[in-house]
């Protein structure tokens, strides 16, 4: 049975579930590619699915929640969405531990179902095989077919992390996705020295590697490859198709949808008769035939003067080129913090996704600005926004759980 968040007031809690269901809805606030929402959460209750979430961990706790790739809700277009999909439920992942440690709910051990990224089959492997019943036994009774399991964590009650969950709450609401222009005040080096710290525990190779472009030869750089290559995202037709599936009418079929965005969320405020003509120029059938007489290059071109007037552009990639499901999490966590405490600093981020959704673009990226080995997996603007954005809307179930 799915339980469903509401949007309240972070009231002192004294029970697990209390403490769940405000964790769960600060959570569900975390970005996520074309705002999907591809995450589940599945709470154990039942003996065989606590002694199963108990032998994966290796811990006897109080608590164990099960993250999940849910697979309708997950872009499949392209193969790199299967990175950006497990990212997405990395990301959510981080706030839900976070805003649960911040009421007294500490990680005592975590454990990844490792995996193929997007396989969708739900199976473990590697050194995970002796614990493939109690994996199986997770996805028993209660388990939504559609889902994947990717990670386990046993909870214990404690002290509070120095956090509140309040500023976790008020951030997590501030954060937008601005893809308009941002003010060409530069950003300061402190600020990005901080933003940079890496997020892996003491002593823990780092999974992420991250680099901010601030010289102006290399905003230049991207901003001329955006220019030449981000029209293949308007161009591929099934990437086309998956993303306007998820194109939203007005802000009021984005609240009744609960996911996706709106023409005003990509190209800013609007009049009714623009609106109009964009939504028919955007429509696939129409985009293709355009697409012939160059459609696709004028919106990168629009799309490369934004990103050219930018201050900051962060990468962020894998140490591996090829990264475990952890690294994939891991990498969720760490874009996470990131945003997180840009937000706090009144800063605003536009990912620039189409440049690593291809692999012949994300290779050539990396060779042309020399970003560090690995593989790249986020590129974003940084910066002020100049107006405020509206909010991108969450489905209810986004907020809520399901008990195995």
């Amino acid at each position: 049975m799915t339980t469903r968040s509401t949007d309240h007031a972070t009231a002192p809690v004294s029970t697990f579930a209390q403490a769940l269901e405000a964790a769960a809805g600060t959570a569900a606030l975390s970005p996520s590619s074309h705002n999907c929402q591809p995450w589940g959460l599945a709470r154990a209750t039942t003996a065989a699915a606590r002694r199963a979430a108990a032998d994966l961990t290796g811990r006897d706790a109080d608590e164990y929640l099960v993250l999940a790739l849910d697979r309708e809700r997950e872009l499949t277009a392209l193969a790199a969405h299967a990175v950006e999909m497990e990212v997405s439920c990395g990301i959510y992942w981080r706030i839900l531990l976070r805003a649960l440690a911040a009421q007294g709910w500490t990680a005592a051990a975590v454990r990844t179902l490792d995996g193929d990224a997007g396989s969708g089959d739900g199976t473990v492997s590697g050194n995970e095989n002796e614990h493939g019943s109690g994996s199986g036994a997770l996805a028993g009774a209660g388990w939504p077919a559609a889902w994947t399991p990717l990670c386990v964590v046993a909870l214990r009650p404690g002290t509070p992390s120095e956090e509140r969950l309040d500023d976790l709450r008020e951030t997590a609401l501030a954060r937008r996705t601005h893809r308009g222009p941002y003010r060409p005040t530069p950003v300061s080096a402190e600020l990005l020295r901080d933003l940079a710290r890496t997020g892996s525990p003491e002593g823990e190779k780092d999974a992420v590697r991250l680099r901010h472009l601030t010289e102006r030869r290399d905003l230049r750089a991207f901003a001329a490859f955006v220019a030449r290559h981000a029209g293949l995202d308007f161009g591929h037709r099934a990437a086309w198709r998956e993303t306007h599936s998820f194109l939203r009418r007005d802000l009021a079929d984005a609240a009744a949808r609960g996911d996706g965005f709106t023409l005003e969320q990509l190209f800013g405020p609007m009049s009714r008769p623009r609106r109009a003509a964009m939504r028919r120029a955007l429509a696939p059938a129409t985009m293709h035939l355009l697409g012939k007489v160059g459609y696709h290059r004028v919106l990168a071109a629009g799309l490369a003067d934004i990103v050219r007037r930018t201050p900051t552009v962060v990468t962020m990639g894998f140490a591996e080129r090829t990264p475990a499901r952890a690294d994939l999490l891991r990498g969720g966590a760490r874009l996470a913090d990131y945003w997180w405490r840009a937000t706090r600093h009144g800063l605003s981020l536009h990912p620039v996704s189409i440049v690593v959704q291809h692999e012949d673009l994300r290779v050539r990226l990396e060779r042309e600005l020399s970003l560090p080995g690995g593989r790249t997996f986020f590129v974003s603007r940084v910066g002020v926004a100049g107006r405020p954005a509206p909010h991108s809307h969450r489905r209810d179930e986004a907020a809520g759980h399901v008990e195995i």
